[in-house]
């Protein structure tokens, strides 16, 4: 079984790459949504972030997340903080998850920040999903309901779209000229015919 990574920039569409992938069968691991699951679950993580934001980032409900987004946004040190620690065990969930799927030719783990989190390195191959940077930041304002300058600031903390699309293995372009369907289509077949050539463990 191939492990495939599945990444892009803000606004860029690889979720909706991920439901195309979705559709044809392949199983899709969400990192941003099991990073919310483990927030609610995992004791670990929730004790960590209690011992380095504080206790009251939790309340009745749960994570407060607008009271932790208040304390990482526009603060780099803190930001970098909450990424050490929720990566990890989103890492290795996802690595648990993946052993559930062993019977299907690949998987893909769809996450925004493969290589910022050094999570990469366990992965087969690793697709991009790559959009000019107007048209990323009008679908996550449009998205989200944010101002461009919140974008902006967003898409600062992420590394360059130019570099990541180079450290990725294929790219899809979702720049609204080139169908997205096809180019997902054509990767698949290329996926199975690479898992078929994959050593067996």
């Amino acid at each position: 079984m191939l492990k495939v990574g599945l990444t892009g920039g803000i606004g860029s569409g690889k979720s909706v790459v991920a439901r195309v992938f979705a559709e044809l069968g392949v199983p899709v691991y969400d990192a941003d949504a099991a990073s919310k699951r483990l927030y609610a679950t995992h004791a670990g993580l929730q004790q960590a972030l209690r011992e380095h934001f504080g206790a009251d980032i939790f309340n009745e409900k749960g994570l407060d997340r607008a009271r932790l987004a208040g304390i990482v946004f526009n603060n780099p040190e803190q930001l970098e903080l909450l990424n050490a620690l929720v990566h990890p065990p989103t890492i290795e969930d996802a690595e648990n998850w993946m052993r559930t799927q062993s019977k299907h030719p690949y998987v893909i783990k769809e996450a925004a920040l493969f290589f910022e989190a050094g999570s990469a390195a366990g992965l087969d191959y690793i697709i991009g999903v790559d959009a000019p940077a107007h048209l990323r930041l009008q679908r996550a304002m449009r998205r989200d309901g944010v101002t461009r300058e919140e974008v902006q600031a967003r898409m600062k903390r992420q590394i360059d779209p130019v570099i990541k699309m180079m450290l990725c293995d294929f790219v899809i372009k979702n720049d609204e000229q080139q169908l997205v369907i096809p180019q997902v289509l054509e990767l698949h077949e290329k996926l199975l015919s690479l898992s078929l050539a994959k050593p067996t463990a």
